[in-house]
């Protein structure tokens, strides 16, 4: 065990921010290399719409894995956490963009009309609102500037991430056995940390 941690902490700072963001681009190229190869299904749009979508949501599930996992390995990870939540940003962005560009092709009313009607369309709105900020803040400038409101800024990921595990719920309808899953590990991340935190405070009393 004591060797496997060795090689996972020489490996941890091994890595750069520069890789992590390269991996990231791998789905995308996969999806578009589908697009363009036409092997998206009968539906290309809504596919490339919905894999972008999920795509985020598990960068957003890495995000809040890496608190525990730095925990858990009592190994330093919280380097990896920027570049994960700006790429689950990033496809948050084109998930919304696809929708907003070439599936509704700006049509402005039938948008609003979606927006205020349809409850996962809503949540889904909600959680970028959410995310942005986080997104837009996470220069070291940033955290400087802020200071210890930064941290309490920050904390808007574990509201949106809920809320977006509800979108994917409720976007697949159905309810098929994959967004159960994910909103359940969503579950799980936040009631590790918030144990955590109950168990930091009585220690602290």
């Amino acid at each position: 065990m004591f060797i496997i941690k060795r090689i996972i902490v020489g490996l941890t700072k091994r890595i750069k921010a520069i890789y992590i963001y390269a991996l990231g681009m791998v789905p995308l190229f996969i999806l578009v290399n589908d697009l363009i190869a036409n092997q998206l299904g009968v539906d290309p749009l809504k596919e490339l719409e919905h894999s972008l979508g999920k795509i985020a949501l598990i960068f957003l599930i890495l995000t809040l894995s890496i608190s525990p996992l730095s925990n858990l390995l009592s190994i330093n990870l919280i380097k990896l956490r920027r570049p994960l939540g700006l790429l689950c940003f990033f496809y948050v962005v084109l998930h919304l963009s696809t929708w907003l560009f070439l599936d509704m092709q700006f049509r402005w009313p039938e948008i609003i009309r979606a927006i205020s009607k349809q409850p996962y369309i809503i949540l889904g709105m909600l959680s970028f609102i959410l995310l942005f900020p986080l997104a837009i803040t996470s220069t070291n400038y940033a955290i400087k500037q802020l200071g210890p409101r930064w941290k309490k800024l920050h904390k808007l990921i574990y509201v949106s991430a809920i809320i977006a595990g509800a979108h994917y719920l409720m976007v697949v309808k159905s309810w098929p056995l994959e967004p159960i899953i994910y909103f359940l590990i969503i579950i799980l991340l936040l009631a590790v940390r918030w144990f955590k935190l109950k168990k930091y405070k009585q220690r602290t009393r």
